[in-house]
């Protein structure tokens, strides 16, 4: 009984939503050949399983996603848990770091496509850098702020700095680091779109123009909830990983007993 309750609860917001949805197309304010109705999504998304297009689009826009996230997150943990380890370092960097992590993966676009052509490459770029800034800077301040008691007791016992920021910085830095995984996760998928909307001829963000081009748009508001559940269950896996890794090291007991 509980469980409905809490679906009821997460649900009734998109009820509402829904019914907003329904009662402006009703009314008639937008034109409805470029509104379209929940039913008419509905159908349209059908339609899009039932020909078995959107299960490769959703494919290849997973497999662009997960390439460009996962090398950003362990090129920019292994920089961020250095950077944090090397004071000086990260001060030496840090400016350029400041500079570059503002500006939008879209403005790098033109270069991008310039450099690596047209396909899978340019998307896979722009979800690295969309995702590398936010882990490097959580990991580098993760880093920095864990007890130097853990960095005594390794310096009293010999051991190495590899083992040391391996062993016992990753571990206690783990929690601040989920942070900027959940950012980036977030922030990546939202650029994954934008990034297959330029030279690509499958994934998400193309059926987007598609649909666009052909005004065909009870499909895009369709491609469109598609993308907002996908974010909402990685989302959603993220945060089980984060509590079974915390629980796995101990982090998971040491805050319920707080």
């Amino acid at each position: 009984m509980k469980v409905l309750k809490k679906i009821f609860k997460s649900s009734l917001i998109f009820i509402i939503v829904i019914v907003i949805w329904q009662l402006n197309w009703n009314a008639g304010i937008y034109n409805r050949s470029l509104f379209p109705s929940p039913l008419q999504t509905v159908k349209a998304l059908w339609y899009e399983i039932t020909q078995d297009n959107l299960y490769l689009h959703i494919g290849a826009s997973m497999s662009r996603y997960l390439t460009g996230y996962i090398i950003a997150a362990v090129l920019a943990v292994f920089l961020g848990l250095i950077f944090g380890y090397y004071t000086k370092s990260w001060e030496f960097v840090n400016p350029l770091v400041q500079f570059i992590r503002p500006i939008s993966p879209i403005a790098w676009m033109p270069f991008i496509v310039l450099w690596f052509g047209i396909g899978d490459i340019p998307a896979d770029v722009v979800i690295f850098i969309a995702a590398f800034f936010p882990i490097l800077l959580s990991t580098v301040s993760a880093v920095r702020n864990v007890d130097r008691v853990y960095l005594r007791v390794a310096s009293n016992f010999d051991i190495s700095t590899g083992k040391t920021l391996m062993k016992i910085i990753f571990p206690a830095a783990f929690p601040q680091i989920m942070n900027g995984f959940h950012m980036a996760c977030g922030t990546a998928w939202i650029f994954l779109v934008a990034g297959e909307m330029i030279g690509t001829q499958s994934g998400l963000g193309y059926l987007i123009i598609d649909a666009r081009n052909n005004l065909r748009t009870d499909i895009l508001a369709a491609v469109i909830i598609v993308i907002g559940l996908i974010g909402l269950g990685i989302d959603a896996l993220m945060k089980y990983l984060e509590n079974l890794v915390k629980e796995k090291w101990g982090f998971g007991i040491l805050e319920k007993s707080r």
